[in-house]
């Protein structure tokens, strides 16, 4: 039995298309969507809807979050060009497309092949709750307790998985903004970052994948778009 995870596309549509013929490519049967589809892209609307096409179950994140509502108590600061940006990317999306995104559930919960699975952006208690592979203690709390085997969540752009308590845990890393986080500062990579889980016998198996695409057709999404700062947005893919 196998399973995609995706996350964090984040308006990227060029990202999401070569994913999605990865996951084609490779046959992994049911995908499940672990948040943050839209917000701060230059293909907002385009994302949405390729994600309706896949008829996949996808959780809301702290991105998906803040475009439906702008937070009282957000735990980052909010700028004004990340106020303006999402103003321009709700004038991109249909009633049907903000619908679409109030039906993404907090948490989603599977079983593959007998093995039960918790999926959540953050952690299972919020999507704003950060996993990095150096936190122990306090930060690996909302991961403890749950029934469940094997726990997958995204927020943090990061592809790892290690054991907490009796499960697995797993982040697909990031559809649509995947970054070296060693680099000063991080760069962002033209690689479509996600995860394949495969269940045989009890015994569960994770591959990490990362798929290529080009430069070129991230620029000429953003040159096309008419989002706020698109030429900056892009070029944090070139290093320039």
């Amino acid at each position: 039995m196998r399973l995609a995870l995706i996350s964090d596309q984040h308006g990227n549509d060029v990202a999401f298309r070569a994913v999605l013929a990865d996951v084609e490519r490779l046959d992994s049967g049911a995908i499940v969507c672990l948040g943050d589809v839209v917000q701060g892209g230059t293909e907002p609307a385009q994302t949405l809807d390729r994600l309706a096409g896949l008829g996949c179950e996808t959780v809301l994140g702290n991105a998906d979050a803040f475009l439906l509502e702008v937070p009282a108590d957000s735990p980052e600061p909010l700028t004004e060009r990340q106020l303006e940006v999402r103003e321009w990317t709700l004038s991109q999306l249909s009633s049907s497309h903000l619908e679409q995104m109030r039906a993404f559930a907090p948490v989603v919960r599977r079983e593959l092949d007998g093995v039960p699975l918790l999926l959540f952006h953050g952690s299972p208690r919020s999507y704003d709750d950060v996993l990095l592979p150096e936190l122990a203690g306090e930060a690996l709390e909302p991961f403890l307790g749950h029934d469940a085997a094997l726990l997958a969540g995204g927020h943090t752009h990061l592809q790892w998985t290690r054991r907490i308590g009796d499960a697995l845990y797993v982040n697909p890393g990031s559809v649509g903004i995947s970054y070296d986080r060693h680099a000063d500062p991080p760069v962002l990579r033209t690689l479509a970052e996600w995860a394949l889980l495969t269940v045989a016998e009890g015994a569960v198996g994770v591959e990490f994948r990362q798929v290529p695409y080009a430069l070129e057709d991230v620029q000429a999404a953003a040159k096309r778009s008419g989002r706020p700062h698109a030429d900056e947005w892009a070029a944090q893919w070139s290093g320039s």
